[in-house]
């Protein structure tokens, strides 16, 4: 079995030993390392990548939210916090999970089963390394096979998705940045906190709103430059 690489970003030792031991229990965790900035973090991810995250969000010199903002590849995360108020904020960013410190390991255990099952329900790393044009979305129970030359957009719609093509439209549970990790870059680009599309399909843009196959789809405005980069 593969295991699941992961970092700590925290700043408090002993947070930082607790999620190591809790770590260390998991059978498919392996712990890459731990920081107490976010600077540090983001210098290493520049030349490593994890599947998971776990990041407090008062940290010095970078919070936690605004460090997540700055990452345009994010792997899975697990906010670990001792303030319940950011959580709306965390999920808005797409984080798998929120944990309350004190972090009791049954609690721990559910988050990153979360990001395991995600992980289980996609390619193996091997299978990354091959060019495929299509992905199988969860629709009902069924695996349901989509192209990508058919998609149109994605939409978000709280805990599900929306994955738009000319003929139908799929529903499955799982959060934008899910299915983003899962899209070509090339092809597709997040334009809003809840929209990604096709740029194939794309016919037409204003600052505000982008044409696609005739459907207007709002640009946020944290993602003018995506558009205007084109």
């Amino acid at each position: 079995m593969s295991k699941m690489k992961c970092i700590i970003i925290e700043d408090e030792p002993l947070a930082v030993k607790v999620l190591a031991d809790y770590v260390a229990q998991v059978p498919f965790l392996q712990l890459e390392g731990s920081f107490k900035d976010a600077i540090l973090a983001t210098e290493w991810l520049r030349t490593n990548e994890v599947q998971l995250m776990f990041l407090d969000i008062h940290l010095p010199k970078l919070k936690g939210m605004a460090f997540l903002r700055t990452l345009a590849k994010r792997p899975a995360v697990i906010i670990t916090t001792a303030y319940h108020q950011y959580a709306v904020e965390g999920f808005d960013l797409y984080v798998t999970d929120y944990l309350l410190k004190p972090i009791e390991f049954e609690r721990f255990l559910i988050a990153v089963n979360k990001v395991k099952v995600t992980n289980d329900n996609w390619q193996s790393p091997t299978e990354a390394d091959e060019v495929k044009d299509y992905l199988f979305l969860t629709v009902q129970k069924k695996r349901v096979k989509i192209l990508f030359s058919e998609i149109l957009y994605v939409e978000s719609q709280r805990e599900y998705i929306k994955v738009v093509t000319a003929k139908k439209e799929f529903i499955s549970r799982m959060s934008t940045h899910e299915i983003e990790e899962l899209l070509p870059g090339h092809i597709f680009k997040r334009i809003h906190r809840s929209f990604i599309i096709s740029l194939n399909k794309l016919e037409s843009f204003t600052a505000e709103s982008a044409d696609v196959n005739g459907i207007a789809i709002p640009i946020g405005r944290g993602y003018r430059e995506v558009i205007e980069n084109l």
